[in-house]
């Protein structure tokens, strides 16, 4: 032993140099991936896919056929006052209803059968009764995201009311000096004849947290995945004897049990595997009985909940296992640093930087996130995100293995073998 103070380590340069460039970085990192990505959204949006349904039958005005909901439709798609922010999806209301009960749109504007004539009785509308308005609806869908949901609701609205008012327009040109013998309160009406009502689009339970429990669903699960790979791969070195383990004021340590590299990565594999099922039913039980979070599709959940568990597990023992320490760094910056503002669920894809965009085609809870979703909110339909889900998972799970595996064995077959931790205490010298 020797008489250096402990606390003289201080003095240390090195010690601060190094865990000072290490937690600076961090800090770096993660205000760049959680602020960055969603300082302006609005801004970066592109492409949001939003439906426009044209449902009008038309009406004869003055001997000719007239379609105000094609014309609307027309200078909707042809608008370059929103750019390419909006992605707009012309179908039908069979079609749309499809698309937001899968989450494949953020909401819909859609024109009533009877808008054209609705609106051209408005300029017969010569008594003193207040004529009856046109409705244009916009539906949001937050089953998709709430803040792609919002987005969308913005722009369908302001689409509408400058359809409206540009409709308003035409029939003041066509009426001309019959105007004078409108009432007052219909030559208001004529100048914006349609009103704008909001609906949901795709209604979910009370209990769905407004459509962000699938992605605190998945947070739980990856989480449990990263922190269990974290407290595995320490608890099978102690069991190998590579490491002491501190309980408490405790210190225990076990009799050293040789293994190599690919050895204790298969044996902390098969751990976290047996573990996710344990884990994967109490993540399910805690949401869905205790919490009582609005889920159906129970056994397939479950099944889900595992193997994400599993394959996060899994990837991260493997990044500890070829990174050593540094490693639970690199584990934190890739399964909640760029994982969080990638997985397309506070913020959707198309509203973030197209460097996240990238991100988000890997990151793992992007990927476990939609298959959560489409569990969750639309009936686990095999193209609503279920598909992707479990596909990613395997591609994941294969990745890491080879990515683990082939970097251990190449430590192993170049002698770059652990040290074990000592097992005699250290000898002092004889006094004087």
């Amino acid at each position: 032993m020797t008489g250096i103070p402990p606390f003289r380590v201080l003095r240390a340069k090195p010690l601060w140099i190094a865990n000072g460039v290490i937690t600076g970085v961090l800090a770096l990192l993660f205000t760049v991936f959680y602020v960055g990505a969603n300082i302006d959204p609005v801004d970066h949006m592109k492409n949001l896919p939003v439906g426009l349904v044209n449902a009008d039958k038309g009406a004869a005005v003055g001997g000719k056929q007239v379609n105000l909901g094609a014309q609307i439709s027309e200078s909707i798609t042809k608008s370059t006052v929103s750019g390419d922010e909006i992605d707009w999806k012309v179908m039908d209301e069979k079609k749309m209803k499809e698309e937001l009960g899968k989450g494949k749109l953020y909401g819909a504007l859609v024109v009533p059968a009877d808008f054209t004539s609705s609106t051209v009785a408005l300029t017969g509308s010569a008594t003193a009764t207040t004529p009856a308005r046109p409705t244009l609806t916009v539906l949001t869908n937050q089953s998709a995201g709430s803040v792609g949901s919002a987005l969308a609701r913005t722009a369908t609205t302001q689409a509408a009311e400058s359809s409206s008012l540009q409709v308003g327009k035409e029939l003041n040109s066509q009426s001309g000096a019959g105007q004078a013998k409108l009432p007052a309160a219909a030559r208001v009406l004529l100048a914006d004849p349609a009103a704008v009502t909001v609906k949901d689009g795709h209604p979910l339970d009370s209990h769905s947290g407004l459509g962000l429990t699938a992605f605190y669903y998945a947070l739980v699960l990856v989480v449990c995945g990263m922190l269990s790979a974290n407290v595995i791969s320490g608890q099978v070195d102690h069991a190998l004897g590579y490491t002491h383990n501190d309980m408490g004021p405790l210190r225990l340590h076990r009799p050293l049990i040789r293994a190599t590299r690919v050895q204790t990565l298969a044996i902390a594999s098969a751990l976290m595997a047996g573990l996710s099922l344990l884990m994967g039913t109490l993540v399910m039980a805690g949401a869905v009985g205790l919490m009582g979070m609005d889920a159906s599709h129970l056994p397939l959940l479950w099944l889900y909940s595992v193997c994400a568990i599993a394959v996060s597990g899994i990837g991260a023992l493997a990044l500890l296992a070829v990174f050593g320490t540094p490693g639970m760094l690199v584990v934190t910056l890739v399964f909640i640093g760029m994982a969080v503002p990638t997985a397309n669920a506070t913020t959707p894809l198309q509203a973030l930087p197209g460097f996240y965009r990238f991100l988000a085609e890997f990151e793992p809870l992007r990927q476990i996130t939609g298959g959560i979703r489409g569990i969750l909110y639309y009936d686990a339909q095999a193209d609503a995100g279920l598909t992707r889900g479990w596909l990613m998972l395997a591609v994941g799970l294969a990745l890491a293995a080879i990515f683990g595996f082939g970097v251990t064995g190449w430590y192993d077959r170049k002698g770059l073998h652990r040290i074990p931790a000592e097992t005699e205490p250290e000898k002092t010298a004889a006094p004087a």
